[in-house]
Parts: structure tokens; C-alpha cells; sequence
């Protein structure tokens, strides 16, 4: 389903796609996250958690400064596509500076869509290196404002 907002890089979010919500372990995160993904673009939620824990597996994708971004490949989307959960608490994501995450970017790209995945994760990581965009990110007062900080802030990015 391509519904929502498409930013730079060609990444897709829809506003259902962005929650506060508070799991109880990374693993309840992956879930989270692929439940939207089935609810909201109309993916298998079996497929995606497990590509998601398939990528997990290799390696944590908690990026550090309380950030994770899980991501995967599938043949159900055509372009790179986003959630955003934003955690009530901090859960351990196992990231490299042991920093809980709080804030999860779950990213589904397509199959084949080598330099274009590696360029929506570059992206991302250069949203949440700022330090105004992360405050922004916590500051947001429900998943509506989230969604437009995220947005407004890509679409910046683009001009």
C-alpha cells in the first residue's frame, strides 16, 4: 500500500505509522514494528519480523545516542519505507554505546534495492545525529507532532 509522505531518498511513512508506545524488550519492539508495517502498508507481519530478526541477528541495529533502526528487505514494497516508534521508557537494543534506545526507525526497503536502502539509512542516521532533531523527537507532545517534526524535517533536508 503506498499511502503518506514520501521524502528524500524516495522514503515513504504514513502518519499511522508513527506511535509512542512502550514495549517491555527489543523483541516486543521488532513485533511492534512489524505489526504496523502489516496494519499500515499491508505487508506479511510474519515476513517482516522475520527479516527483521534475520538482520538482528548479525549484529544489533541500535545506531547509539538511544536510537535503533531495524531494517530489512522485502518484495512487498517499491520504495524504502519507515515507521517510527517512540519508546515511553528506554529498552536495552544491545547498541554499541550501551545507551537504551528510544526512539526505533524501522525501515523496509525493496528486495533489490541495494544503493537506495543504504542511502534511506544514511538518511535516517543523519536525522537522528542532530542533536535539535532528537530533542524535537522526545519533545513531541503525541504521534501526530512526531510524525510532523519527522516530516518537516525531511522535507528541509530535500530543498
Amino acid at each position: 500500500m503506498e499511502s503518506g509522505f514520501v521524502m528524500d531518498v524516495n522514503i515513504s511513512i504514513s502518519p499511522e505509522a508513527v506511535a509512542i508506545t512502550q514495549p517491555d524488550s527489543a523483541k516486543q519492539i521488532l513485533t511492534q514494528l512489524s505489526a504496523m508495517y502489516s496494519t499500515v502498508y499491508g505487508l506479511d507481519a510474519e515476513a517482516v519480523l522475520e527479516d527483521l530478526e534475520q538482520r538482528e541477528a548479525l549484529g544489533s541495529t541500535g545506531f547509539g545516542r538511544g536510537v535503533a533502526i531495524p531494517h530489512c528487505r522485502s518484495s512487498s514494497v517499491k520504495r524504502p519505507t519507515m515507521a517510527l516508534l517512540r519508546l515511553e521508557q528506554p529498552i536495552d537494543f544491545k547498541s554499541a554505546d550501551a545507551i537504551p534506545v528510544s526512539l526505533v526507525f524501522g525501515l523496509v526497503s525493496p528486495e533489490n534495492a541495494g544503493a537506495t536502502h543504504l542511502h534511506a539509512l544514511a538518511a535516517i542516521s543523519r536525522l537522528v545525529r542532530d542533536e535539535a532533531m532528537l530533542n524535537a523527537l522526545h519533545d513531541a507532545p503525541d504521534a501526530e507532532a512526531l510524525f510532523a517534526v519527522l516530516t518537516n524535517q525531511f522535507l528541509r533536508d530535500a530543498a
